[in-house]
């Protein structure tokens, strides 16, 4: 299967009806003029998506612009986090998978061994943001190091003061993603992969953000972490604590300019939606992810996150139009890739 545009897309809606497509149909009024208005959509069908609750603003505020111009196609979105959103998907549950990392390696070979082909496709830039209650008044900035201390092995420390003297002897209360969410692979990829080691046990886990939020905004001595857009809907509630970045040892909040240009490292990161190609098969798939990918840069910036650069959208784009199946962050001997998404979203590194 190959499509090359938006509108051969759309056309190939209009037709459905006449060529029997998969579960999809819209018609058009054989003897309508051109200054007819124009007819509504009759696109039908069901999508499932599931994944990232981080990613999850994004793909309802997509949802919700779509369903304005498709009103009879019904799309659910979840947000059970990134590694129970591709067991869904490798089990071929859903149609879309919302990643707020990059699929693992065992995760793609449960794909392959279920015969599950995808298109992988960079959405937006997020910051996974630290946060704390406002009345902390003694953390300033934090170090990958002193971030270390606090959430890496069970012999991580118990209380403020054992970070810096100077803070208040009393304990550490954190809220953190449960293990199933891509933004907790990622901060334990950040800060304990090296180790060997895990984050440390005793955190308060949850998979919806908004009691997360809540679990800091209500403790005077609790932090947490979650995606930007969380911290952005919640400031009034909460505090984002800049982080210093390691090359240049200058901390740096989680704006869009910071996150940009990478300075609020090491917890830029992007943010995926995975599309499963017999799927695509169907026009009400077809539509929307073609919709996602043209209106993802502006629906991300409203949600909180971060656009993509133009280069990275095209190559999206482009290996949507081909149906590039496989992933750029696997290589073939089943190792996972790490570095910068414009170093490894090339054709070069797409492993099937």
């Amino acid at each position: 299967m190959k499509f090359t545009s938006f509108a051969l897309t759309c056309a190939i809606a209009l037709v459905a009806v006449s060529t029997g497509c998969d579960k999809s149909s819209t018609t058009t009024d054989g003897g309508a003029d051109s200054a007819a208005p124009v007819a509504e959509s009759t696109l039908v069908g069901t999508i499932k998506i599931d994944g990232s609750s981080t990613v999850q603003p994004i793909s309802n505020a997509i949802r919700e612009g779509f369903i304005q111009e498709h009103p009879n196609v019904d799309i659910n979105v979840s947000g059970n986090g990134t590694g129970n959103g591709f067991k869904s998907f490798y089990d071929k549950g859903t149609d879309i998978s919302d990643a707020s990392r990059p699929i693992k390696a065992g995760e793609f070979e449960k794909c392959k061994e279920n015969g599950v082909e995808f298109v992988e496709l960079p959405v937006a830039y997020d910051g996974l943001t630290i946060v704390v209650n406002p009345q902390n008044d003694w953390v300033k900035e934090l170090t990958v190091d002193q971030l270390k201390s606090m959430f890496v092995g069970d012999d991580a420390v118990k209380n403020w003061s054992d970070v810096d003297p100077s803070w208040p002897e009393e304990a550490i209360q954190i809220y953190a993603p449960g293990t199933g969410s891509g933004t907790y692979d990622y901060f334990h990829e950040v800060l304990a992969k090296k180790s060997g080691k895990e984050l440390r046990g005793d955190m308060n886990l949850n998979e919806d953000d908004n009691i997360l939020v809540k679990g800091v905004a209500d403790n005077k001595f609790s932090i947490g972490f979650f995606g930007v857009a969380y911290y952005a809907e919640n400031k009034d509630k909460l505090r984002a604590v800049p982080i210093v970045n390691p090359k240049d040892e200058t901390a740096y909040e989680p704006t869009t300019e910071n996150i940009a240009s990478n300075k609020y490292a090491p917890f830029s990161r992007p943010l995926f939606i995975y599309v499963n190609t017999e799927s695509l098969n169907r026009a009400e798939v077809q539509t929307f992810v073609q919709y996602f990918l043209a209106n993802t840069p502006e629906v991300s910036e409203k949600v909180g996150y971060v656009r993509l650069p133009e280069s990275v959208m095209a190559k999206a784009q482009s290996n949507l139009d081909a149906v590039s199946v496989g992933t750029h962050f696997v290589d073939e001997s089943g190792e996972g890739r790490s570095g910068a998404l414009t170093d490894l979203y090339k054709d070069e590194n797409l492993v099937k």
